[in-house]
């Protein structure tokens, strides 16, 4: 798997992954494994764009989940063929949503898959909506537990802040 900074990296094709993936937990591995199921079969490189630090932490100072070393190897053992880390600091936060999209362009997305509830630039001016004008988008369903509740980063950090580190561990599936 190559890393790679943002705006360094042009592709002719792929199929993106986006989010903050902190934790890389079960419910990103599925988005990721979707990701690499889709990029193998329409024959280009599978990539995830990610970012360190996660927007959660540098707005609200939420614990990180997973430094950004653990974060790429994690990622690595899911078959992706590249990694973009966007540095998520004051002038990320400033960057316009059509930046996104040309970032995004210059990558040859076939498809991009995130979350129903994906925003991105300033002021979180863009959302899926907007992506979908651009690229063709697939929304990727939550993924539950079996007690029926969503698998999330939030809820791992608060089981983590309950000392629930059994449920934890099974959450984020990396035994």
């Amino acid at each position: 798997m190559e890393t790679h900074t943002e705006g360094t990296l042009t592709l002719s094709g792929s199929v993106i992954a986006i989010g903050a993936f902190d934790g890389v937990h079960k419910g990103h591995q599925e988005v990721i494994r979707q990701t690499v199921r889709r990029s193998r079969m329409l024959g280009v490189p599978s990539l995830v764009y990610t970012f360190d630090p996660p927007p959660r932490y540098y707005f609200s100072g939420a614990q990180v989940l997973t430094p950004i070393e653990e974060k790429v190897s994690r990622i690595a053992r899911l078959g992706v063929d590249h990694v973009v880390i966007a540095r998520f600091d004051e002038s990320y936060t400033k960057r316009s949503a059509s930046s996104f999209v040309t970032e995004l362009a210059r990558l040859g997305p076939l498809c991009i898959h995130v979350g129903n509830d994906f925003q991105f630039g300033q002021n979180r001016e863009g959302n899926v909506e907007l992506l979908a004008r651009h690229f063709p988008v697939q929304i990727i369903e939550p993924v539950h537990c079996p007690d029926g509740k969503t698998i999330s980063s939030t809820r791992i950090r608060h089981l983590l802040s309950q000392g629930e580190t059994q449920k934890t561990i099974s959450l984020l599936g990396w035994q």
